[in-house]
C-alpha cells in the first residue's frame, strides 16, 4: 500500500497528534467499497488543542504580523507545491472520493492551486482608505483579520473547497482550524503538511478528522473560533448558523443548489445538451452548483431528450483510474441508497425514465463500488419532490416552457438559488433572462465556468457569503476605524 494511505493522525501545531479518544474510522474506496485506510475519530477535546494551537499561532505567532507580501509569498509556494506534488494529489482525492483521475487532476488540483495562486496576490491587497470628513481629523480605515477561523468542509469536492476557505483566511492573516467531511478526510491531512513544507508556520493550519456530530459541533460552539465557514447542506447548514448565531460569531454559508438550466429555441442545441450533460453528470452529480433542472422551450423538447437518451449512456461510466472515465461511483453507500429512493419516488410521481435509472453492471473489485447509473427524467408535475429537492446525484429531470416568462417562473420555483444557467443565441435575452434568475452565479451558454476571480455563493436556502474573488476576502476581515483630532491652530491657541 502506498505510504500516502498509512493510518493518519490529526495534524495540529505543525505536527501529527493522536486523537485523546485514539478512537478511529474506516477510510473507504467508494469505486470498490474496499477499507482504503484509517482517520482519527476526533472530538471535543481534539477541537480544544487544535483551537488552541490556532488562538497561540494567532497571538503569539508571525503570521497574522506578517506583511501581506511576506503571506503572499509563502501561500504562492503552496501553489507550486500542489503542482509540485500533483500526482499523490490526485491519487489521494480519485481514491478517497472515487473521483475521476482526470477531473481530478485538471479541476480538483488546479483549481486549489489555482486558488492558493490567486489569494497570495490578494494577500497584498488589503488596504484601508482615509475618510473625508467636515471636522478636524484625520480619520482612516484598517482591514484586519479576525482571528481563528473555524472551516467545516463536505465529501464532494475536498481539495477544492477546503482551499477556497483555507486560502482567503491565511491571505488576511487568520489562523484556521479545518474539519474535513468524515468520508472524505485524506487530501486535507495532505495538505496540512504541505503548507508547513511550503514555509506556513505551525499552528496557522490545524486539522481535526472525525463527525459533524462530534468534531464539526464542537467547532461551532467553541468560545475561542472568531469565525465559521461551512458549506454543506442546507438542513446542517440551518443548524451550524442557529449555533453561530448564538455565539454571534460571523458565518460564511455554501449550502446545497438545485440549478435550473435553460435551453431556448434558439440556443445551439448541439452546444447545449454537450452543457447539459457536463451540468449533471460532472463530479457523479455531486455538485452543490449541478445543473440537474433541465427547462426546454416546448418546441424543442421532444428533439432535445431524444439526443439525451441517445448520448448520456455514452457516457464513459467506470473505473475512477482510467483516464476516460467521466462518471465514477458515488462517494458513499449511503449517497447512492439516496439517489436510488428518488429514482424510485420519480416513477411514483408519475416519471419517465428516458435513460438510465439502475446500477450499472461492472465486474471485478468495481462490482463492489457504489455506482449508478446516469439518469433522464421527465413527464414530472412541477411540484414533484425529485424536481425541488437537491438530488445531489446523475439524475436530471426535464420540464418544457411555453415562453420566457414561464421559463423564469419555472427556474425560480425552488428554494435554492446557489447557480442557474441559459442557452440563448440571442444577446438581449441572455442579460435579460440572466437578471431574472434567483441565482449566485449565472451562465450563459455552457455550464460551470468557474476561476478564483469570479466570486460564487447562494440565495434563499442556498447560503450567504461569497467564496473566490475579493469578496471572499472582505468575509474573513474586519474594518478598524482610527480618527486622529487634528485641532486648527485657532484651536491649539485657547
Amino acid at each position: 500500500m502506498p505510504a500516502t494511505y498509512e493510518d493518519r493522525q490529526l495534524f495540529i501545531d505543525g505536527r501529527d497528534t493522536a486523537s485523546a479518544a485514539e478512537r478511529r474510522m474506516d477510510v473507504i474506496d467508494p469505486s470498490t467499497g474496499n477499507v482504503l485506510t484509517t482517520a482519527p475519530l476526533g472530538d471535543a477535546t481534539d477541537i480544544d488543542a487544535a483551537v488552541a494551537a490556532a488562538r497561540r499561532a494567532f497571538d503569539e505567532g508571525p503570521w497574522p504580523r506578517m506583511s501581506g507580501r511576506e503571506r503572499g509569498r509563502i501561500l504562492h509556494r503552496v501553489a507550486d507545491l500542489i503542482r509540485e506534488r500533483a500526482d499523490e494529489l490526485v491519487e489521494l482525492e480519485s481514491r478517497d472520493v472515487g473521483k475521476p483521475v482526470t477531473l481530478a487532476r485538471h479541476v480538483d488540483v488546479e483549481t486549489a492551486a489555482q486558488q492558493f495562486e490567486y489569494c497570495s496576490a490578494l494577500a497584498q491587497t488589503l488596504d484601508g482608505s482615509v475618510r473625508d470628513t467636515p471636522i478636524p481629523v484625520l480619520a482612516y480605515t484598517r482591514r484586519e483579520p479576525l482571528g481563528v477561523v473555524g472551516a467545516i468542509t463536505p465529501f464532494n469536492f475536498p481539495l477544492i473547497l477546503s482551499s477556497s476557505k483555507i486560502a482567503a483566511a491565511l491571505a488576511a492573516g487568520n489562523t484556521v482550524v479545518h474539519k474535513p467531511a468524515d468520508d472524505t478526510p485524506l487530501s486535507a491531512l495532505f495538505m496540512a503538511r504541505l503548507l508547513v513544507d511550503a514555509g506556513v508556520p505551525a499552528g496557522v493550519l490545524n486539522v481535526v478528522t472525525g463527525t459533524g456530530p462530534e468534531a464539526g459541533d464542537a467547532l461551532l460552539r467553541h468560545p475561542g473560533v472568531d469565525k465559521i465557514a461551512f458549506t454543506g447542506s442546507t438542513a446542517v447548514g440551518r443548524l451550524a448558523a442557529s449555533v453561530a448565531g448564538e455565539h454571534l460569531k460571523p458565518v460564511t454559508m455554501e449550502l446545497g443548489g438545485n440549478g435550473a438550466h435553460l435551453v431556448f429555441a434558439d440556443a445551439d442545441i448541439e452546444a447545449a445538451v454537450g452543457a447539459v450533460i457536463k451540468a449533471f453528470v460532472f463530479n457523479t452529480g455531486q455538485f452543490c452548483m449541478a445543473g440537474p433542472r433541465l427547462l426546454v422551450a416546448a418546441e424543442v423538447h421532444d428533439a432535445v431528450v431524444e439526443v439525451l437518451r441517445q448520448a448520456v449512456p455514452g457516457v464513459p461510466l467506470g473505473d475512477p483510474q482510467d483516464p476516460v472515465t467521466v462518471i465514477g461511483p458515488m462517494a458513499g453507500d449511503q449517497h447512492r441508497k439516496k439517489v436510488e429512493e428518488y429514482v424510485a419516488l420519480a416513477r411514483q410521481e408519475g416519471g419517465r425514465i428516458v435513460t438510465g435509472g439502475g446500477r450499472p453492471e461492472l465486474t471485478g473489485d468495481l462490482a463492489g463500488g457504489f455506482y449508478v447509473e446516469p439518469t433522464v427524467i421527465t413527464g414530472l408535475p412541477a411540484d414533484s419532490r425529485v424536481v425541488n429537492e437537491e438530488v445531489f446525484g446523475p439524475v436530471l429531470t426535464v420540464q418544457s416552457f411555453a415562453g420566457e416568462d414561464e421559463a423564469v417562473t419555472l427556474a425560480n420555483s425552488t428554494a435554492y438559488g446557489l447557480a442557474a444557467g441559459l442557452h440563448t443565441r440571442d444577446l438581449a435575452r441572455a442579460h435579460r433572462v440572466a437578471e431574472r434568475l434567483d441565482a449566485g452565479i449565472v451562465w450563459v451558454n455552457d455550464w460551470a465556468m468557474l476561476d478564483p476571480a469570479v466570486p460564487f455563493g447562494g440565495v434563499k436556502q442556498s447560503g450567504f457569503g461569497r467564496e473566490y474573488g475579493p469578496e471572499a476576502l472582505e468575509a474573513y476581515t474586519k474594518t478598524r476605524s482610527v480618527v486622529i483630532s487634528l485641532p486648527t491652530p485657532a484651536q491649539e491657541e485657547s
